[in-house]
C-alpha cells in the first residue's frame, strides 16, 4: 500500500505486555480489501486479523479508532474487518450466531453485535462498524458494533500482533492510548531514548554558545590591552617629575 492511498500505524504498549495492533485505513474505496486479503496481509507481517477477548479490549480498539479519525486526519467512514467468520452454508438463523469462530483460533466468546445482527445467509465474515457520518439506526450510531457481511466486500482491517519485547523506534508518530483496565494514558510504540532527544536540544544552541565565547574573549582582550597601556605610561610620568625637580635644585645651587 502506498502512503497516498492508506493510513496505517502499528501500535504497541510501552510495558510490552499487551498485544500490538494496526489499523489499516484506505482513503480510496478501490484500495480496500476482502476478508481473505485482509487476513493474508496481517499474517504476512507476523500478525493475525483482530480477535477480541473481552469488552476491555473492545473499548481499547474503539479509543484507537477515535484517535485515528480525530479532526484533521481526513479519515471518515469505513468499516474494519475483524477476524470473526463462519464456514458452511444452509444454517438456520437460530443456530447461525453460534457458528462464528475466530480465524486465529481464539476461543473467546465475546461478541458485540449490532441490533438484529448477524443476519447470516450469504454474509459470513464480520466487520466492526465505523460510519460516523451515517444517520443512526435502530441500534444507535453505526460505530464499533459488529456486522456480518459478504466476505468478498471491500473494507479496511485491523491486525493484532504478539507484544514486542525489544521493538525498534517507530517510523510514524505513535498514538496515545489506554491500556485494558487502565485509566491512565500511555505513550505507545517505543521510545528512541534520552540521548537522541538531548542531541536535538544541544545542537541548535551551539551557535549561541560560540557567540558568547567570542564576546567574552573580545572583552578579556580589551581589558588586558588597557591594563598594559597603563603600566607603560606610569614610569614615564615618574621620570619626568624627578627630572624637573633636579633642575630646580641645580639652579638654586648656582
Amino acid at each position: 500500500m502506498t502512503a497516498g492511498s492508506a493510513h496505517s500505524q502499528k501500535v504497541c504498549f510501552a510495558d510490552f505486555k499487551h498485544p500490538c495492533y494496526k489499523m489499516a485505513y484506505f482513503h480510496e474505496l478501490s484500495s480496500r480489501v476482502s476478508f481473505q486479503e485482509a487476513r493474508l496481509a496481517c499474517e504476512s507481517e507476523g500478525g493475525v486479523l483482530l480477535s477480541l477477548e473481552n469488552e476491555a479490549e473492545q473499548k481499547l480498539i474503539e479509543s484507537m479508532l477515535q484517535n485515528l479519525t480525530k479532526p484533521g486526519t481526513g479519515i471518515s467512514d469505513g468499516d474494519f474487518w475483524i477476524g470473526l467468520w463462519r464456514n458452511g452454508d444452509g444454517q438456520t438463523s437460530g443456530a447461525c450466531p453460534d457458528l462464528y469462530q475466530w480465524s486465529d483460533g481464539s476461543n473467546s466468546q465475546y461478541r458485540n453485535w449490532y441490533t438484529d445482527e448477524p443476519s447470516c445467509g450469504s454474509e459470513k465474515c464480520v466487520v466492526m462498524y465505523h460510519q460516523p457520518t451515517a444517520n443512526p439506526g435502530l441500534g444507535g450510531p453505526y460505530l464499533y458494533q459488529w456486522n456480518d457481511d459478504r466476505c468478498n466486500m471491500k473494507h479496511n482491517y485491523i491486525c493484532k500482533y504478539e507484544p514486542e519485547i525489544n521493538p525498534t523506534a517507530p517510523a510514524e508518530k505513535p498514538y496515545l492510548t489506554n491500556q485494558p483496565g487502565d485509566t491512565h494514558q500511555n505513550v505507545v510504540v517505543t521510545e528512541a531514548g534520552i540521548i537522541p532527544n538531548l542531541i536535538y536540544v544541544v545542537i541548535p544552541t551551539i551557535p549561541l554558545l560560540l557567540l558568547i565565547l567570542v564576546a567574552f574573549g573580545t572583552c578579556c582582550f580589551q581589558m588586558l590591552h588597557k591594563s598594559k597601556g597603563r603600566t607603560k605610561t606610569s614610569p614615564n610620568q615618574s621620570t619626568l617629575w624627578i627630572s624637573k625637580s633636579s633642575r630646580k635644585e641645580s639652579g638654586m645651587e648656582v
